[in-house]
């Protein structure tokens, strides 16, 4: 996704509601509906929804998918410390990780995931004092509707 400027969106809820709309773009698809934006200053940098079914890539996360297009704009792997990363699930190990190498500052996450959540759920790769970034992370944010668009979506497969 090309870099977006959305300058009526200034809050968090704003962002996250913009990370839910991927979310179900990829629900649409076929894909577990998880959907994420990397923000700085008003401006989205980055922003995906997962991939990895049709992409056929266990990494096409939506967090990794918006890391990706977020270097790609700023011409750097490593982000500026006032940069927000709002994803409508908790990030898994993986996504953790990446967050921490690209040195997101913010990580404000929807619906905790209890079965492989690695911001407090089942790991807390951000609480660790042996990794080399610190990322502030706010959990819970419209939390209610990130995880009901995850249970419709698992309710409609089953």
């Amino acid at each position: 996704m090309d870099t977006e400027t959305i300058s009526t969106l200034t809050h968090d809820e704003d962002f996250m509601r913009r990370a839910l709309e991927l979310a179900r773009e990829g629900a649409s698809a076929g894909e577990v509906p998880v959907g994420a934006v990397l923000v700085r200053a008003g401006h989205i940098l980055g922003a995906g929804y997962n991939r990895p079914i049709c992409s056929h890539d266990p990494t096409s996360h939506a967090e990794v998918i918006a890391l990706r297009s977020a270097a790609a704009a700023l011409g750097n792997y490593r982000f500026p410390p006032d940069t927000t990363l709002y994803v409508t699930l908790e990030p898994c190990i993986m996504c953790a990780g990446a967050i921490v190498h690209a040195r997101v500052g913010r990580l404000v996450y929807g619906a905790a995931d209890p079965k492989s959540g690695a911001a407090g759920s089942v790991f807390n790769i951000f609480a660790s004092g042996q990794v080399n970034h610190r990322v502030a992370v706010t959990g819970g944010l419209l939390a209610p509707e990130c995880g009901e668009l995850l249970r419709e979506f698992f309710r409609l497969r089953r």
